[in-house]
């Protein structure tokens, strides 16, 4: 009887071990919390993750092997005082832009991002940014999130909310063939991301077609406001690539939309003009 009594208070003061330890708090930053690492998520502020809380991932959805280019995580709902972050990646190289944001080592090879210090919601929603560095393989990559949003209060409980972030995927592609390898066989419609993105004051955008056509490529604000057209003629089936000059066009530092129709084919990605 004595034995089992024993037992059963290791037991209990295990479990209370470990509750304290998922209450501790991580003011400057915790890594190793993401689904990339099959954690369970920001337990130490609730045990259950909740869809009140959202986050998101904005920034090209495809980028040339080894180039970088700039994101953001975006985090919106719970409590909506203070925020913090963990962010990860399967194959490319994350790091920080500014002072709310710091690299920490998971595990050997496995450097994450994470906040400084709570970052303060000033409306209902808060971002922080970062870049990333694609690998030189040509894969498709994933970028793995998880946010909490909490009451400020610097006790973590179950007013404080958390969840995972929706997975951003990145296709990483060898830089396009110039038009002057035309023979090589393109089977399908593709509009690259533009590189570098962002970029300051050119950048090449570059698409494929498998079909003879009337092709257009046309540059729009984020309204929707005609800028220029880059492209209007009829062209072989291939692979192209211009360079675009904002100077050419008195634009201003921020997002704007390229938009390619070829045949019945259209698509349309964004692009970042950093100043």
């Amino acid at each position: 009887m004595n034995k089992i009594k024993y037992n059963i208070l290791l037991v209990f003061t295990f479990l209370s071990i470990i509750v304290y330890a998922f209450k501790v708090q991580y003011p400057t930053g915790i890594v190793g919390l993401t689904e990339k690492d099959g954690a369970l998520g920001c337990i130490c502020h609730n045990f259950e993750k909740t869809d009140s809380v959202f986050a998101w991932i904005e920034g090209p959805d495809s980028v040339v092997l080894g180039n970088t280019v700039e994101y953001k995580l975006y985090l919106t709902g719970g409590p909506a005082v203070q925020g913090g972050f963990n962010l990860a990646t399967l194959f490319g190289k994350v790091f920080p832009i500014d002072s709310l944001t710091q690299r920490l080592e998971y595990v050997q090879g496995d450097t994450q991002l994470t906040q400084t210090q709570p970052l303060n919601f000033t409306g209902d929603t808060i971002f922080w940014r970062f870049v990333y560095t694609a690998p030189d393989s040509a894969l498709v990559d994933t970028i793995y999130s998880v946010v909490n949003s909490v009451n400020g209060d610097g006790n973590p409980t179950d007013a404080d909310q958390w969840n995972f972030g929706r997975k951003f995927s990145i296709t990483i592609y060898d830089s396009p063939i110039s038009v002057k390898d035309n023979f090589v066989e393109v089977k399908d419609f593709i509009l690259y991301q533009n590189y570098p993105n962002p970029f300051n004051p050119s950048t090449k955008i570059s698409w494929q077609s498998p079909i003879s056509s009337h092709q257009t490529l046309k540059i729009y604000d984020l309204l929707g406001n005609f800028i220029a057209t880059l492209v209007d003629d009829n062209r072989e089936a291939g692979v192209y690539e211009i360079d675009f000059d904002a100077t050419k066009f008195n634009l201003t530092s921020g997002v704007y939309l390229i938009s390619l129709s070829a045949g019945n084919f259209s698509e349309t990605k964004k692009i970042v003009l950093m100043k």
